[in-house]
């Protein structure tokens, strides 16, 4: 059975397929007054337009073999105010308590992260997440079925069936039931109205997003999940956005998957609060987009912190509902001990004699009829657990070579047969003089899934938790309440990666009783501190792009050099340091130095190519 089991990367590479092969044609946002939409939607019928989505002062459509500029040309009418691409939207996705959730109730890690399990959640606040996804899959148990709905169309189908994990993913960070099975929510219970806007390939449009965005507000909820993003700005889809948040409202949508600083949409929009992941550790994921805050060159540069990521939340091997059996989940027992695992491949059990095989590079018959205890490297996974088969073993436990649980497949083309589990490095001693062990692999309605997309309704769930407890507030409110009392990771202060840092549930319900609503700002960044300055100059050789930095008032022997947040270099105090970019074009950069460990800082300095 194959591994549901995402790796980061794994889903990072599913979330990178490109929107022109999904475009047959051209598809438009056509943005109507409400009187006129039905001459338009003549209009665009005689000139060969199929309506594919239709809302509040726009519809969609779409013309096969019609550019945009054409498109325009057919529609020249005054009752039409503007037509737009129709962009694209995809699907973006501490340790958990030991156990088998199918069995008793686990608790992942981001729960206890966040602060989530500090502060208790009022249901009956009138609180109520928006989830905009994949849908919710009915077989899944560990939800309040009657304080659940949800929005069909005819184009995904029921919002009650799932098209994959997804969606039954997500809406289990936000607010799974607090019960004596499976794993609990951020705001346990909480009431959700489901929206299905993706279909069987896991794409839709932006035109999509508004139509759902109207049915958000008009089903009374408070806060919207967009676990989901793609390139390209439009402003249909942000004035829906807009007009959320200005009716009170709370939206969170995913930074992106891709490892890089482009601005994903609809989370680049200022109405919306950007989310970046971190993992169990508190590092950030590697996935984790993180756009600049700046924009603009030269004296037309501006900084805008609503557009770039704001807080983080845990999103690497987040664990969370799935549809009915479509997960897998492991047991590892050694010596009668639970010892926390991940099931790489093949359901069933196996039980015996423990015989360690190195890195199991070859067949080694000592491993007959017991549990090969396995270091990872050298060769892949499957030959390592296909080497324990052939050697006669009845079962394969591949210890991680770095922190934490290895995360695994054996590939699409499996052949072996004996259930295998992934362990972590810090459990390898015990697993090493371990003479007995026990592995169970079995179809589960629970499983892992990385990505700022399981970040994401981390802190919808935890704005709704905090919220419950002020009902007074507005979204905007609580953003600000949440960006206030992150907790700063990474470079000192905020920077592009963390944000404010990552969201704390406790610190926020904290700050707010003691701040009434409406007064909270988020904090400063860090003042410069002493008389450290620093001075920055870009030049280019060769095209390539150079920062040359000269610095005076620190004490210590080695600075710390920063730029857009990110400790970039180490070095002796002496006053200078060249950053040698190697990159080409144009660009903006911010710098800052620092004493070594030390929040002791210069003031932040930019550079513009």
């Amino acid at each position: 059975m194959k591994n549901l089991k995402l790796k980061p990367l794994v889903t990072a590479t599913l979330l990178a397929l490109t929107a022109t092969a999904a475009q047959a044609s051209e598809r438009v946002i056509v943005q109507v007054d409400n009187p006129g939409k039905g001459i338009v939607k003549n209009l665009a019928r005689q000139a060969g337009g199929e309506l594919k989505v239709e809302g509040d002062g726009f519809i969609a459509l779409e013309f096969a073999g019609k550019n945009l500029d054409q498109i325009k040309g057919l529609l020249n009418n005054p009752h039409v105010k503007l037509v737009e691409v129709d962009q694209v939207r995809r699907l973006m996705s501490f340790s958990d308590d030991l156990g088998d959730p199918m069995a008793q109730q686990i608790t992942p890690y981001g729960y206890y992260q966040s602060q989530s399990d500090q502060v208790t959640f009022d249901p009956n606040a009138g609180m109520k997440v928006c989830v905009i996804d994949s849908g919710l899959d009915s077989s899944n148990p560990d939800f309040l079925w009657d304080r659940i709905t949800g929005d069909n169309d005819p184009g995904t189908g029921n919002w009650f069936d799932a098209g994959g994990e997804h969606g039954t993913h997500v809406a289990g960070t936000v607010g799974a039931a607090d019960n004596t099975f499976g794993v609990i929510g951020m705001a346990p219970g909480v009431d959700m109205h489901i929206i299905k806007v993706f279909n069987a390939e896991g794409w839709g449009y932006s035109s999509d997003l508004a139509k759902a965005t109207q049915l958000c507000s008009a089903a009374g909820a408070n806060i919207i999940n967009m676990s989901l993003g793609g390139g390209g700005a439009n402003s249909t889809e942000e004035n829906a956005f807009n007009s959320f948040v200005a009716d009170g409202g709370l939206i969170v949508a995913a930074a992106g998957n891709d490892g890089n600083s482009v601005r994903s949409y609809p989370a680049g929009y200022p109405a919306v609060m950007m989310i970046g992941a971190n993992d169990a550790n508190n590092d950030i994921a590697t996935f984790s987009q993180f756009p600049s805050c700046t924009t603009g060159r030269g004296k037309r540069t501006s900084t805008d912190e609503t557009i770039c990521v704001e807080v983080t939340a845990g999103g690497v091997d987040t664990l969370s509902t799935f549809p009915a059996g479509l997960a897998t989940s492991s047991g590892l027992n050694a010596d009668g001990s639970a010892y926390v695992s991940a099931a790489m491949e093949n359901v069933g059990n196996a039980s015996g004699s423990t015989y360690f095989m190195g890195t199991a590079e070859a067949v080694d018959s000592g491993a007959n009829g017991k549990v090969c205890v396995i270091d990872r490297g050298v060769i892949s996974f499957f030959d390592k657990v296909n080497n324990c088969e052939q050697s006669g073993g009845v079962g394969a436990v591949i210890i991680n070579n770095e922190p934490g649980v290895l995360y695994g497949t054996l590939g699409d083309t499996n052949t072996t047969s004996i259930p295998a589990v992934g362990a972590a490095l810090e459990d390898r001693s015990a697993l090493l003089t371990a003479s007995t062990m026990d592995i169970t692999i079995g179809a589960s309605d629970y499983g892992f899934l990385s990505g700022t997309s399981m970040a994401t309704p981390t802190v919808a769930g935890v704005a709704a938790l905090v919220w419950s407890n002020h009902p007074s507030c507005s979204g905007e409110d609580i953003r600000s309440a949440l960006k206030a009392t992150a907790l700063d990771s990474g470079a000192p202060g905020k920077d592009v990666y963390f944000g404010y840092g990552m969201v704390q549930a406790a610190a926020a319900d904290a700050y707010l009783t003691a701040n009434s609503c409406g007064s909270v700002e988020p904090p400063p960044p860090p003042p410069p501190s002493g008389d450290l300055t620093l001075s920055a100059n870009g030049f280019k050789s060769k095209g390539l792009q150079y920062t040359n930095l000269t610095w005076e008032g620190a004490t210590s022997t080695n600075v710390d050099i920063y730029r857009d947040g990110q400790l970039i270099a180490t070095t002796a105090n002496d006053g200078a340091y060249t950053d040698a970019l190697n990159r080409k074009g144009g660009g903006a950069y911010l710098y800052q130095v620092c004493e070594e460990a030390s929040s002791t800082c210069s003031a932040m300095v930019q550079v513009v190519f």
